[in-house]
């Protein structure tokens, strides 16, 4: 299995703190919110590592991370999203480095409590269509703004809903996805939604529609630090005073 995190956006949520720099630079606690992403990945059992990102501050990315060995990454990748297109097209963007193994995909604002290696072993062990991350949210005008899935009979999701104005469930699915190679076929045949951007819950729900979806519940917090200003402190908050990706004895 191969990794991507995606660094891209131009982080408009988080002004005017990115109006200098990208988002995933910024510092949660006491490293760039981009070191989480790789330990996450790292942790998990993953050495090939591709950063998608983009904007006028994608250099500062290389000046950071190198080659990525300091990091514990085997062999790292960039690529470049010359404009805002989405989540799935930044990601269409790694066919090539992926070639025809299995991908996790990692979204580079998010953060979490405890390794998700445990989630990825369930995928290697059963690698077929995609497996999401889900966390529960308790508060519903939260998950207003999310990706909530719908379950159906014996805990299957049966549909993601992007934004629903009543959320089937007190689940979000997070930042993190695992897929087969298929996935870069599924991408090529998206159309672009109204905001001009090929969606990753296209993707995700082209795999349920095809019963192909699996899902882990990520135990502990998650956070995502590029959601808003108040979501940026909370996270860095959580990580002072708890850390993230601890491993779970």
């Amino acid at each position: 299995m191969k990794g991507v995190i995606l660094a891209g956006g131009s982080g408009t949520r988080l002004h005017p703190l990115t109006r200098i720099t990208n988002k995933h630079l910024l510092p949660v606690y006491d490293r760039p919110m981009i070191n989480w992403a790789i330990k996450t990945v790292v942790d998990a059992g993953i050495g090939e590592i591709m950063l998608v990102t983009g904007g006028t501050h994608a250099g500062e990315f290389l000046r950071l991370l190198g080659n990525g060995n300091e990091f514990g990454i085997d062999r790292l990748s960039y690529a470049y999203q010359e404009k805002p297109g989405g989540i799935a097209e930044a990601l269409g963007l790694a066919e090539k480095f992926v070639g025809g193994d299995d991908v996790l995909v990692m979204l580079a604002d998010n953060i979490v409590e405890y390794s998700i290696a445990k989630p990825v072993a369930n995928f290697l062990n059963d690698p077929t269509g995609a497996r999401l991350l889900l966390s529960e949210v308790k508060d519903a005008s939260h998950l207003k703004h999310l990706g909530v899935p719908e379950f159906g009979a014996n805990d299957t999701i049966i549909k993601i809903i992007e934004k629903p104005e009543s959320p089937p469930s007190n689940f979000c699915v997070t930042g993190i996805y695992m897929y087969e190679a298929s996935v870069f076929e599924i991408i090529k045949t998206l159309k672009p939604s109204n905001r001009g951007e090929l969606e990753i819950t296209d993707v995700n729900n082209h795999f349920v529609d095809n019963s192909s979806v699996k899902f882990d519940i990520l135990p502990g917090y998650w956070g995502d630090g590029g959601e808003s200003i108040e979501a940026f402190w909370e996270v860095n908050d959580f990580v002072r005073e708890n850390g993230a990706v601890k491993i779970i004895l």
